[in-house]
């Protein structure tokens, strides 16, 4: 089960963040991503509080893939620094967890 796990990413423009999920699973660098929108953010950056629209995803892949997964994050994304945490899935069906698998692996 330690093998999948969740990564969560906000962003400030929802339809970017849906292209770049569509851009990760097409990599197979997630099986599947969530997306949610709008979200209202509300967090303290350099010393000033925000309160903002965003949108969110949450991304359903293999945990050895998150270092490739943060990496394209820093590149792409329009932060500084963006939120990027990922959560274990300690349960869940079977046939989904093997299908995140599988929809993860290298292509034959």
């Amino acid at each position: 089960m330690d093998e999948v796990c969740e990564v969560i990413i906000t962003a400030p423009d929802p339809e970017w963040l849906v292209e770049f999920t569509r851009s990760l699973v097409t990599d197979r660098l997630c099986a599947a991503g969530h997306n949610f929108a709008p979200i209202r953010s509300i967090y303290r950056w350099q010393g000033e509080i925000y309160d903002r629209t965003e949108g969110r995803v949450a991304l359903h892949t293999r945990r050895d893939l998150v270092p490739q997964i943060i990496e394209r994050t820093n590149q792409e994304h329009p932060y500084e620094v963006p939120c990027v945490v990922t959560l274990p899935i300690t349960s869940g069906d079977q046939e989904y967890l093997n299908w995140i698998l599988t929809e993860t692996a290298e292509p034959t």
